[in-house]
């Protein structure tokens, strides 16, 4: 079997800017394995647990903000790679899965490590193909380049995403020890122009209308990555439209001063007559997932006439159920295009900065409260997460678990003058199954600071992220360990059951402590208040160690220390 057109995947992956792989050991995957690795240009890490590897490799394409390579062979294997994906589908991230199959005449006839694999994926991926099974005929040779190139294009349009080949090899898989594998030279590149999707003159100029007769508009940024020049275009806007900005931690909306952080805090603690003051006219969402539920909950109830939903291509959300106009454009040339001259009579203007007023009021009593409970509030998770990330240093990257690690991070919230600070969090599906391994896959890819915090269902869930032979000295870990899912003891519903310890907050024995030893982390423990400040300290120190610090906690008192805090906010409603 002669394996060129396959050896030569791994020079038109390179040719199109892929520079990294994730390769988990295996047989039927041989001849893509050794293509990869071979080739000179190509960073490939060998992650033997798939379901790892494939958040090592998301938080690896999420980083470098190119797909990256996933590759397994045949079998369940294959499965194993689906959480990662579903997460990528959600957070438009490129991925080009490679899943090693048998020949298609041995499928459902009981040989080894077959299963059906074609489109295994269907339901969270852009787009599935399958390689010839044969590459001895010229027309095999141009159908897999086509495919490859036609894969990585897709994997790069909006709304990015994760693309599958599923590819069938017959054996023999090895080459000679004898034989040398070159790749060709004349290889085919199909590139894939986008443009950036603009608005005409005469859409522009409707929408400018449109946008100049309401008087309480509010934008609402979901989760996205940081990006400066989009930050600045939409300060312009909401500058000169008064318009209100809300955007919760993972929006990396938090460098521009005016952000709304607070307002799950407040919308989940002010009365409805509050509410009712901050019920917009238009509502302007762009992003994806948004964290809070009480910001949901208030534009349900509380509806806006219209709502704006900002994105190029692709499905669209109804998260709010009040969408009336979808707009294809890039936010940022939206808000750059609708950013209004200083031509509203004055009475206007003063009605849309009264508007502002009132949301800007309800965070400024928030941030009291929340300066309130700091200063004086007992040893707890809570705590130790805002003295976590007040300490952090100026650029740096966030990972935020998910569970209450990602909720105590958005009730605490980033100053503007955090800018630097870059968070990720895999809230496409919210799973808690590959939290670590993202943050891992971050940092082998970046040179600067990367600070995970996660509990301890999330952390030892994926302990598997740390089971391979690539250091990452440049990932400091905080595990909240209160011993068991503590979300499911602050949350309607389980708290009152008998059933709520074994089968929902699920206790577990377990420390960090004999994990860092395993794997040669340093190690540090949090027990006590009086360490917190030298803890921290030793804790945000880079000198070239993975980190672990482990912070044992009882849950009954970090419940009573969350309650505390809202009562914290609410009480800043009856003075």
């Amino acid at each position: 079997m002669s394996y060129q057109p396959i050896y030569d995947i791994a020079e038109l992956c390179y040719r199109k800017g892929i520079g990294h792989a994730i390769v988990c050991p295996g047989s039927r995957c041989a001849p893509l394995t050794i293509a990869l690795s071979r080739h000179p240009d190509i960073t490939v890490r060998s992650i033997s647990d798939e379901r790892s590897a494939g958040f090592i490799a998301l938080g690896i394409a999420q980083q470098t903000n190119t797909p990256s390579i996933l590759l397994c062979t045949s079998g369940s294997a294959a499965l194993n790679f689906s959480p990662a994906i579903a997460e990528a589908f959600y957070q438009q991230i490129p991925l080009l899965i490679f899943t090693a199959d048998r020949p298609k005449e041995w499928i459902d006839q009981l040989d080894g490590q077959t299963i059906r694999q074609s489109d295994i994926y269907h339901s969270h991926i852009k787009k599935s193909f399958e390689l010839p099974q044969d590459y001895q005929h010229a027309d095999s040779h141009w159908h897999t380049n086509r495919i490859v190139n036609e894969a990585i294009n897709l994997a790069n349009e909006f709304p990015r995403g994760p693309v599958h080949i599923n590819a069938p090899f017959r054996e023999p898989l090895y080459p000679s020890a004898e034989q040398s594998i070159e790749f060709s030279d004349l290889i085919r590149v199909t590139e894939s122009v986008e443009c950036d999707q603009t608005i005409s003159e005469k859409e522009i100029e409707g929408l400018k209308i449109e946008l100049a007769s309401f008087r309480k508009i509010i934008v609402v940024v979901g989760q996205s990555n940081f990006n400066e020049s989009l930050a600045k275009s939409v300060d312009n806007f909401v500058d000169k439209t008064h318009a209100v900005i809300i955007g919760d931690i993972i929006s990396n909306f938090h460098s521009l001063p005016q952000t709304i952080r607070h307002a799950d805090s407040f919308l989940g603690n002010c009365p409805e007559s509050v509410k009712s003051s901050l019920q917009p006219e238009l509502l302007i969402t762009f992003g994806k997932s948004v964290i809070s539920k009480n910001v949901k909950l208030f534009i349900r109830k509380y509806r806006p006439a219209e709502h704006w939903h900002l994105k190029p291509s692709g499905d669209v959300a109804d998260t709010y159920q009040t969408l009336t106009k979808v707009i294809r454009s890039n936010p940022k040339v939206f808000f750059a295009s609708l950013t209004e001259d200083s031509t509203v009579a004055d009475f206007e203007i003063q009605k849309k900065k009264n508007f502002v007023s009132l949301w800007e009021a309800e965070e400024h009593r928030t941030e009291r409260s929340v300066s309130n409970f700091f200063s004086s509030s007992a040893f707890g998770e809570l705590t130790v997460v805002q003295a976590l990330l007040k300490a952090l240093p100026p650029r740096c990257n966030l990972h935020l678990a998910n569970s209450m690690s990602v909720r105590y991070a958005n009730f605490i919230g980033l100053e503007a003058g955090k800018k630097g600070i870059h968070v990720f969090a895999n809230r496409g599906t919210s799973g808690i199954d590959g939290c670590t391994s993202t943050a891992v896959g971050n940092a082998l890819s970046s040179d600067v600071p990367n600070f995970l915090i996660t509990g301890d269902m999330a952390f030892f869930y994926d302990r598997n992220a740390f089971w391979n032979n690539y250091p990452v000295p440049n990932l400091h870990v905080a595990v909240l360990n209160n011993h068991g899912g503590i979300i499911f003891s602050m949350i309607d519903g389980p708290g009152v059951l008998p059933e709520q310890q074994e089968f929902f907050v699920t206790r577990q024995k377990l420390t960090a402590k004999h994990l860092a030893t395993e794997f040669g982390f340093d190690y540090l423990q949090l027990d006590s208040p009086k360490k917190l400040k030298n803890i921290v300290k030793d804790f945000i120190d880079f000198d070239g160690k993975t980190k672990i610090l482990e912070i044992e906690s009882d849950q009954a008192l970090n419940k009573e220390l969350f309650v505390k805090f809202k009562s914290e906010i609410k009480k800043g409603y009856e003075s």
